[in-house]
């Protein structure tokens, strides 16, 4: 065998290699500290190297940060990732297609119905029936996803609040998205990583009380959302810690590939809900919110302003669900739909008698199919699919690829935290060390959704 195609053959299918040759070049691991520290000390003597971290800022995730500091001004920073990696995308590949669902749930694990969403709709465009799932299942997906911003945003306010010394902007953050997982516990059974969304429609119809619980939720919320505004928006010393601090125009967005409130905060209306449509977005009524001051204080204002936006979208999603009673929750076509109308034993570990006795008193035929539907899956016909969500961090997309097999071949996630991580540097460059909590904490990175 030649030298070439030995090359050839260890190369890896997904990621080529590339040299940085010019100025100076560190790799940000744990080995490099000596490097690094030396590296400044013949620069200059008055600038410090300091780790920050590895830690776990707010509820972002285990991070480190490899500042070079001069006085208290950052005169560089680097992101050392990868503390939390699951090996998720590769796990993948050796599980059925529904099992997949499972996995991919725990990456963002603040919105993980929209990584079931992108990762199902991938699948249903391989499959070639995105036009034969129920229109109640598309409704209860659309309603999941903006239930799940509204929380996912909780999060980003509460925390960014905390990190500045603002505890109250936090007490109340999670208050309110108790509230939220309190619905998806209803819905789904479960407060997070619920593998609801299947490839088809979803899991379980709605129960008997979630539509008085929804619109409950709805009504109290449009008394709960002012109290950010009142204490925030004007508020002088919240302004004072976030105007002007993590500056990024849009010109810098679109070099880096920044999605999100990052982007919409430089005032380009960028949405894929209303730029791509999936799920039947297009027959909502919403507007995409922008701010035009493109620092941490415009993304406070953004996602403010998108919760007001999702809960519109509740109230309609949930109105149409009040009209759909008794509809299908998953496609008709029995050889992709995996059981989903579950009844549950009463000690709550199990499928009850009465589900048992159901299935097993259809036909043989009909158990025999039940059992490899479960057990090796339904076959995908060879292709690749790409179908981005827009989550509450940005642009959220599932590149999955099948050989015609039950499994996956390849399934790789384009993660907007990964993506917006790479604004740190340019965010907090110039500025002070205390900014730096600012800036991470508005582009609100979920390093689960990073490290994977």
């Amino acid at each position: 065998m030649s030298t070439d195609q030995h090359a050839d053959q260890q190369q890896d299918l997904y990621a080529g290699t590339n040299e940085t040759t010019e100025g100076r070049v560190f790799t940000v691991t744990g080995q490099d500290w000596d490097t690094i520290s030396q590296g400044v000390a013949e620069e200059a003597d008055e600038r410090v190297v300091v780790n920050m971290g590895p830690q776990h800022p707010s509820t972002h995730g285990v991070l480190r940060l490899i500042l070079e500091l001069e006085g208290e001004t950052v005169t560089e920073a680097r992101c050392g990732i990868g503390y939390l990696h699951t090996g998720i995308e590769k796990n993948m590949e050796y599980r059925s297609w529904v099992q997949g669902v499972t996995f991919c749930t725990r990456m963002d694990y603040l919105s993980p119905f929209f990584n079931e969403a992108t990762y199902c709709l991938g699948v249903e465009r391989l499959l070639d029936i995105e036009d034969q799932v129920p229109e109640k299942a598309q409704v209860m997906r659309v309603l999941l996803m903006e239930l799940n911003r509204i929380s996912s945003h909780l999060v980003a306010i509460a925390t960014g609040g905390m990190e500045i010394g603002a505890l109250t902007v936090m007490t109340i953050g999670f208050r309110e998205r108790e509230l939220v997982l309190d619905l998806f516990e209803t819905i789904t059974g479960l407060r997070m990583n619920h593998a609801f969304i299947r490839p088809g429609g979803v899991a379980q119809d709605l129960p008997p009380n979630a539509i008085g619980d929804l619109r409950d939720f709805t009504a109290l919320m449009k008394k709960r959302l002012p109290e950010y505004a009142a204490l925030c928006n004007a508020n002088p010393i919240f302004k004072g810690r976030l105007e002007g601090v993590g500056h990024l125009d849009l010109e810098g967005c679109i070099a880096l590939g920044l999605t999100g409130p990052v982007l919409r905060s430089t005032g380009y209306p960028w949405d894929l809900r209303k730029t791509q449509p999936y799920s039947g977005y297009e027959d909502y009524d919403f507007e995409v919110q922008t701010w035009d001051t493109s620092d941490s204080y415009g993304r406070f204002r953004v996602r403010l302003n998108e919760m007001w936006e999702s809960l519109k979208i509740v109230e309609q999603a949930t109105e149409r669900l009040a009209g759909l009673e008794g509809a299908p929750v998953m496609i008709g076509d029995k050889k992709i739909a995996w059981p989903s109308q579950l009844a549950i034993g009463s000690d709550g570990m199990g499928n009850s008698l009465d589900h048992i006795r159901h299935i097993m008193g259809e036909s043989m035929e009909a158990l025999i199919h039940h059992f490899k539907l479960v057990t090796e899956g339904f076959r995908v016909p060879a292709g690749q699919a790409y179908v981005p969500v827009e989550s509450p961090r940005g642009e959220l997309g599932a590149h999955v690829v099948s050989d015609g097999g039950t499994r996956p071949f390849r399934a790789h996630f384009r993660d907007p935290s990964f993506t917006n991580l790479q604004a740190t540097s340019v965010m907090s460059e110039g500025g002070m060390v205390s900014d730096i909590i600012v800036a991470i904490a508005s582009i609100d990175p979920v390093m689960g959704g990073v490290d994977r």
